[in-house]
């Protein structure tokens, strides 16, 4: 009883409240999803859209913190709707963390479409999902449809043998590359999953806007390297925001 008064005096009560909240939720978030799992489920199951706007705002507003693109709206509705004409059926995203963008190239794929995520558990840029999500976002899928979830290092071997083994010789329509943020990282993607992609497909790229050095990522760099070999598209919403930025190019 002493220590706990003790630490009140110490603390803002309010400020051990919020750390104490903070720590129960990150200790016990997957028995809570395990207790809310139908509905969501339900309601991933269940979810309607008209058109690429109002399903860009069911997955920024439907799912609270569940499911969230680490996106710009603006951006990632204007990649969605370029995607809408290309109808990809075979897309690899790198990068899923949160499974927004995953959620969202789910929906606008059409029957039979292939869907494949690579993502590093305890990664730098993300940070990766825990396994108790994998049920979660293999049930984004709908209409014979079919996703895969690879969580492993993109750049060791075993990736990239296992994502072989999926396409079965065929050719990736969509690339989405959403995961190391350094400057060798993205090259080591670009790289080893390029020769993937179909003559006519897609490749793109996030974050190609100048962040701020602390956070490492580098995208940029590689981004201003390559571009001007391709067709190629920036989906920018204001090009003094720091963060985000899209760039497509045209294979």
């Amino acid at each position: 009883m002493k220590t706990t008064i003790s630490i009140f005096r110490k603390e803002d009560s309010i400020a051990l409240f919020l750390k104490f909240f903070r720590y129960f939720k990150k200790r016990f978030s997957g028995f809570f999803f395990c207790l809310t799992s139908p509905y969501y489920w339900l309601k991933i199951k269940t979810s309607n859209f008209k058109n690429i706007d109002e399903l860009v705002d069911l997955t920024f507003n439907g799912f609270g913190k569940l499911i969230k693109p680490n996106q710009i709206p603006e951006e990632i509705c204007q990649l969605l709707k370029i995607l809408e004409k290309k109808k990809p059926r075979i897309i690899l995203e790198i990068g899923t963390e949160k499974g927004g963008t995953l959620f969202l190239f789910s929906n606008i794929t059409p029957k039979n479409a292939v869907i494949v995520s690579i993502d590093l558990p305890q990664g730098k840029f993300g940070g990766g999902y825990p396994k108790w999500k994998i049920p979660l976002y293999k049930s984004f899928v709908k209409e014979n449809r079919r996703i895969f979830l690879i969580r492993v290092d993109s750049h060791e071997r075993k990736s990239l043998e296992k994502v072989k083994e999926i396409l079965n010789n065929q050719k990736i329509d969509f690339l989405f590359i959403d995961g190391d943020h350094t400057y060798e990282g993205v090259k080591k993607d670009w790289e080893i999953y390029k020769p993937l992609v179909k003559k006519g497909g897609l490749i793109a790229f996030h974050d190609i806007v100048v962040h701020p050095s602390k956070t490492g990522c580098e995208v940029n760099k590689f981004w201003e390297e390559i571009k001007e070999r391709y067709d190629y598209v920036e989906i920018v919403k204001d090009l003094n925001q720091s963060w985000a930025g899209i760039g497509v190019i045209y294979i």
